[in-house]
């Protein structure tokens, strides 16, 4: 039997191309199976042949995973799509929402609405009247020229993502246990996207600054092209830790390490900016951790760095796969040294799983048409077989019925003979079995009986206060037939001892049986200032056992003490109703 299918997700990042493989686990997670990544040369702001390396590159990518002809969730870099926060007023109707969002969509968008492919989600319900959705709209034509870099190699695309929101998703999912505001800082080759993330609210920004920025500092600064930048600071490249720190021997590298010291300067500046903006205009709370992403992470010290200019927040690398496990099968050197940059991969492989916090779907026209297409092709490829089938079943019928009338015939006669005869075998079973069961019914009932004693005692003793009252004796008397309404009788004979004729059990109509309960209560010469009150205290409590019943007029079995009398204790004696009484001689 063939393996199940995968979920593939491909990142289209400016300068890195990823294509990776999940499987669904029986928990309803995520296991990474396999991965390929490919490195697109040259700046990414200034090259037209990108797209032509991209669909270049994906083609080989699906060539060595043998992906050929999936489906696929596919995310788009941030700086080619409009992404906006709006607030609007709450309305109850849904269909009323859309309305506004179509509304706000023609207003904010900078692209006339009909050239442009667009979505929205809802962010935060709000307080006071609000709601917040994100509106994402990109150009028709820039869309259909990546779409065709994406289906390059057969793939069929199913969620068209914008790589933010696909970390988002990767965030929520890898880290629900983290409270306050969590800022998720991905730096990407050409452009940094700014995530603001707290329960019930996220905020996005880009900044233009990146990977590339440092390349081409290094670029100007050594007179170099930007592929020779690119290599050095790859290979030599680090965040300059600045202050008391001593610089490397290398006067080249030193340079290195300041020029990106510099860009990453710049870039702290813009997210302190960003953190002002968002707190003073969008009601954000003050950032408890930033969590780093992006391929530009993997430069050396950029963790301290931050650390460095954020003193009050935790700052650490993103791990998208904190809660998705890892094949067996898949290179664990290459996963760890690529760890930063799967986030986007993750979030894509969510979608397939359903229920994420984001599910923009930026899908060009013509997928949507193509995949209407399919959908439809089986139902009308089903009907034309159905009334063919139905022709060819109506004249086959007639012809066939009674040759399988008769066959069905015979077959069921041949097999009713047996069951007649085993249906005899089950009835004689049957008795057997009622047989045994009236054979072990005596034991059953002793069974039960062995324990009541123990558990009637018991019950009686949790009801007895725990100061000024004692029981010194029980004694079981028989008493007047039961009645459905009859009361107890406040006395009986206290020798009184019943008949081996009275056996009573349980539903028997015959003589009702009485516990005796005999002892002492301490009057007022005792210090018990309250006799009445414990007196009726105990007798209250009787009242709620399930198999003692006392008489309604139990409390006349105690003798009162007068105000003036020296005695310190006093008899009492208390007929108690056995509720469910068993046999006894």
């Amino acid at each position: 039997m063939a393996a199940p299918k995968g979920i593939l997700a491909l990142n289209l990042g400016t300068q890195t191309i990823s294509l990776a493989e999940f499987q669904r686990n029986a928990d309803g997670g995520l296991i990474l199976s396999r991965l390929k990544q490919a490195e697109i040369l040259g700046d990414p702001s200034a090259d037209p042949t990108r797209s032509l390396q991209t669909k270049l590159q994906v083609e080989q990518l699906v060539s060595e995973l043998g992906v050929k002809g999936r489906s696929v969730n596919y995310a788009i870099a941030s700086h080619v799509i409009f992404t906006r926060p709006v607030t609007l007023p709450s309305v109850g109707d849904a269909s009323q929402v859309e309305q506004i969002v179509a509304f706000e969509a023609q207003q904010n968008v900078p692209y006339p609405i009909d050239e442009v492919v667009w979505d929205w989600q809802l962010l935060d319900a709000g307080d006071g009247g609000q709601v917040e959705v994100i509106l994402a709209a990109i150009k028709s034509d820039l869309l259909d020229e990546i779409n065709t870099s994406a289906q390059a190699g057969g793939l069929k695309p199913t969620v068209v993502e914008i790589a933010p929101m696909a970390l988002y998703n990767a965030l929520r999912y890898n880290y629900p246990d983290a409270d306050g505001c969590t800022i998720l800082l991905d730096i990407g080759s050409r452009t940094t996207n700014l995530l603001f993330c707290e329960p019930g609210k996220i905020f996005p920004r880009r900044l233009n600054i990146g990977g590339s920025s440092i390349t081409t500092a290094i670029a100007k600064d050594f007179g170099c092209n930007f592929a020779e930048a690119e290599s050095r600071k790859v290979k030599d490249g680090f965040v300059s830790l600045g202050g008391t720190y001593a610089e490397p021997d290398d006067a080249e590298i030193a340079r290195i390490s300041k020029i990106t010291r510099n860009q990453m300067t710049r870039l702290h500046q813009e997210i302190a900016r960003s953190i002002t903006f968002y707190r003073s205009e969008h009601g954000g709370s003050q950032p408890q951790r930033v969590l780093i992403a992006g391929g530009t992470a993997s430069l050396p010290y950029i963790r301290e760095f931050f650390q460095e200019k954020f003193p009050g927040m935790e700052v650490d690398y993103f791990n998208p796969l904190r809660n998705v496990a890892v094949s067996d099968d898949a290179n664990t050197d290459e996963l760890a040294h690529a760890t930063h940059t799967l986030g986007e991969l993750v979030g894509l492989a969510l979608r397939a799983l359903g229920n994420c916090p984001m599910e923009l779907n930026l899908r060009p026209v013509s997928v949507a048409k193509a995949e209407k297409r399919a959908a439809q092709r089986p139902y009308l490829i089903a009907a034309g077989v159905c009334a063919l089938a139905a022709l060819g079943a109506w004249w086959q019928y007639y012809e066939h019925a009674a040759v399988a009338t008769d066959e069905v015939t015979a077959t069921l006669k041949s097999k009713a003979e047996p069951l007649a005869t085993l249906k005899k075998k089950i009835k004689d079973a049957q008795g057997e079995v009622d047989t045994l069961a009236r054979s072990v019914q005596p034991f059953g009932q002793v069974a039960q009986e062995r324990e009541y004693w123990v558990n009637l005692l018991a019950d009686l003793n949790s009801k007895i206060p725990k100061d000024y009252i004692w029981i010194t004796s029980l004694e079981l008397v028989a008493g007047a037939a039961q009645k459905p309404e009859a009361e107890v009788p406040a006395e009986a004979p206290a020798k009184q001892k019943p008949d081996k004729k009275d056996k009573v059990r349980k539903g028997d109509s015959g003589p009702s049986v009485i516990l005796m309960a005999k002892g002492l209560f301490l009057g007022p010469e005792a210090g018990n200032n309250q006799a009445a009150a414990v007196v009726d205290e105990f007798v209250e409590k009787l009242k709620t056992s399930k198999l003692l019943t006392p008489s309604d007029d139990a409390q006349k079995g105690f003798v009162r003490p007068n105000a003036d009398t020296n005695e310190w204790a006093f008899k009492f004696a208390i007929p108690l109703m056995l509720t469910n009484p068993i046999s006894f001689q």
